[in-house]
């Protein structure tokens, strides 16, 4: 049914509506804040479609997934040795232990993978367990698409439904807070940097904050102070960090000593997501799991799910290892099979430093693997990323042509998953901060 809804969908775009859809479509991204600096956030006439039975896979997979992923935090958490699997630097090795034990320390992630709903073919490459981006634009977006005239008129073939998270979010979010100690309605600090690309959707999640009864601010880390036992923004008194700064950016600008760490130290303030989270942030928590030599941690069902749904990963370092069941000398195989992986820099994001063997010529793969044995990276086998037809309006025309689509599913209190970041590109390397690119709206699809 999705191929014919997509199909029909696609038919009620004459060339007049869709300039018309077009036009009211980016008339309105700006005054919503459905920008990603000075891009805007979505380029195509579509959102994406699941059915219930796909979304329900999807969904009931990635929960056993995080069961596993749960179970590598809190070994690793309990065992020096098998955190050198993860590179920690020396200041996430001196911070992870300041809030374990308070609350969970994800409120709210994000798995990031591509899916074949078809043969249910899901691979997941990363998780971003440090400052999922993407709810609030998300949930803009789907309330604008239901208010376009191609919306309107598919809604006479088939219902759909979208699937909201911000109030997931804040709920998540208040409930650490709970758990933490905390009582009453906190004051939330939304804390990154001031000249990030992600403000306006920051200013989206702080206005359904304050909608919904909770005193909520942005505020750059800099501008906070720690005095008299607490955390201030000038007058403002922060109870809860909802934190999207990264840590590595806040401990190279402004060292271990700064007012956040002192007072998550001091538990003046409750801060999501927590420094423990970064154990798993790294790109090196795929190879932890899927390294035979960790096999023991997980139940059975989580091995299963683990080599169903993680691509073959592995640090990039002198070792033998197993690939498919068979032992190889890692480097010497990696140099002669490039086409067939990728490498990834252990802590870094919207695809930097990111090399596709398959893209790369031999001198630029050999000259990142010695890199990679000084800087911490992974390999990763290569997915077959999905492709889609989506339509949009260029030089004035109607143009429908095939995308890459990823599926990366939001995660609350680290075990629920509710809603989904879809994103597109006409390249491989699917990521809106690496430039280019475009977010869609995710619908559940039923047909009338």
């Amino acid at each position: 049914m999705p191929s014919e809804a997509i199909a029909r969908y696609h038919d009620l775009l004459t060339d007049d509506l869709a300039l018309s859809a077009s036009e009211e479509l980016f008339a309105r991204l700006k005054p919503l804040g459905l920008y990603f600096g000075a891009r805007p956030i979505c380029t195509v006439l579509r959102p994406h479609f699941y059915l219930a039975d796909q979304w329900n896979y999807l969904r009931a997979e990635t929960e056993i997934l995080l069961s596993a992923f749960a179970r590598a935090h809190e070994a690793c958490a309990a065992d020096a040795a098998l955190r050198t699997q993860l590179d920690l630097e020396a200041y996430e090795e001196e911070l992870f232990s300041a809030d374990i034990g308070m609350a969970v320390p994800w409120t709210t992630s994000r798995l990031d993978s591509f899916f074949m709903p078809g043969d249910w073919r899901l691979q997941f490459v990363e998780y971003n367990a440090e400052t999922p981006a993407g709810m609030g634009y998300e949930d803009i977006l789907a309330e604008l698409f239901m208010e376009l005239e191609p919306m309107k008129q598919f809604l006479k073939y088939y219902a759909v439904q979208s699937m909201p998270m911000q109030g997931r979010l804040l709920a998540a979010i208040m409930r650490g807070y709970r758990d933490w100690g905390g009582q009453g309605v906190p004051q939330i600090a939304i804390v990154d940097w001031g000249h990030v690309p992600t403000l306006n959707e920051h200013t989206i999640i702080r206005q359904f904050f304050e909608k919904h009864g909770v005193p909520t601010i942005l505020a750059d880390p800099r501008a906070l102070e720690y005095r008299n036992h607490a955390l201030w923004a000038g007058d403002f008194r922060v109870d809860l960090i909802y934190k999207r700064v990264l840590c590595s950016e806040l401990i190279d600008e402004m060292g271990l000593s700064n007012p956040i760490v002192q007072a998550v130290k001091e538990r003046a303030v409750y801060m999501t997501n927590s420094f423990s989270a970064k154990l798993l942030a790294k790109k090196a928590s795929l190879a932890f799991m899927s390294d035979e030599q960790n096999a023991y941690l997980f139940t059975e069902d989580q091995c299963q799910v683990i080599a169903r749904h993680i691509p073959w990963t592995r640090r990039v370092t002198e070792r033998t290892t197993l690939y498919r069941g068979q032992p190889v000398d890692l480097l010497p195989f990696l140099v002669d099979n490039r086409d067939q992986f990728v490498l990834k820099p252990n802590d870094e994001y919207g695809g930097a430093g990111v090399v596709l063997g398959w893209e790369a010529s031999a001198e630029q793969w050999d000259e990142t693997l010695r890199k990679a044995l000084t800087t911490p990276h992974v390999v990763q086998e290569r997915v077959e990323p999905i492709s889609r037809d989506f339509p949009a309006v260029i030089e004035g025309r109607l143009d429908i042509r095939p995308r890459f689509i990823d599926a990366n599913p939001y995660v609350f209190y680290g075990h629920t998953v509710h809603g989904c970041l879809t994103r597109l590109s006409s390249i491989a390397l699917l990521n809106v901060t690496a430039g280019g690119g475009s977010v869609v709206p995710t619908f559940l699809l039923q047909q009338r």
